[in-house]
């Protein structure tokens, strides 16, 4: 495969501490095959898009894009996709079998509006997407990285909810789930810190599941474990 660079390695300038360790989970033959011959369809070039991603040339058309950050396997992207046709999606993972798993699903089942990046989605959001032009951000049961000493790697810091918020519209939701309830508190003092966006939570801090994100793996794997999933909403503020 020669299109995603997943670990950043080939980068002058990478960052030394990083939101995710890449696993070493098997790559399927078909996997590999959906890598090689359908990442020029659905596959973003950063290194071509750097500083110029065009959002109407990526779909052909123009439509409100939602950049999902660590999609996982897939699924609750290509269902979202789906179930949305009106919007365009952009999912990053630095994970090749479920980017492999994800190109499957979108030639299987003909989904036009999704589009990958493989690689470090930190980078990725400052140096490809243009300022306020996504119509939401969503971030779906990151790592939470729960010894105290790992925290700083936690994807959810000031300085990347401050760049989450110069890609996005005034209006635009930045949506995070996770299972882990000091992780959730550890996001909502992000969010409240921040003079760029609102709570949308009517009540309390946290809101219900909104229709537009499927039940995902790992809350199923984590309400079995007895887990709470907390949802948060929080708006672009203008």
């Amino acid at each position: 495969m020669t299109g995603p660079d997943p670990t950043g390695q080939n980068r002058p300038g990478k960052r030394p501490v990083r939101s995710f360790v890449i696993r070493g989970g098997r790559l399927t033959s078909a996997q590999e095959k959906a890598l090689d011959q359908l990442w020029p369809q659905f596959g973003i070039d950063s290194e071509k898009n750097r500083g110029r991603l065009s959002f109407t040339e990526l779909f052909g058309r123009e439509a409100p894009v939602i950049v999902e950050i660590g999609f996982g396997n897939g699924d609750a992207t290509w269902q979202t996709a789906v179930a949305y046709p009106e919007q365009d999606f952009i999912g990053i993972e630095v994970h090749r079998p479920g980017v492999g798993r994800l190109l499957m699903a979108l030639e299987e089942k003909e989904i036009p509006n999704v589009r990958i990046a493989c690689e470090d989605a930190v980078e990725f959001m400052a140096e490809c997407i243009p300022p306020a032009s996504l119509a939401g951000i969503r971030i779906y049961f990151p790592d939470p990285w729960p010894k105290k000493r790992h925290h700083k790697r936690r994807i959810i810091q000031p300085p990347f909810v401050k760049q989450l918020a110069s890609c996005m519209k005034p209006g635009a939701i930045l949506h995070l789930a996770t299972d882990w309830a000091p992780y959730a508190e550890h996001m909502t003092e992000v969010l409240s810190s921040s003079d760029q966006f609102r709570n949308r939570a009517k009540e309390g801090v946290y809101c219900p599941r909104p229709d537009w994100r499927p039940q995902t793996h790992f809350e199923t794997r984590g309400q079995r474990l007895g887990h709470d999933v907390f949802d948060l909403l929080y708006e672009r503020r203008a």
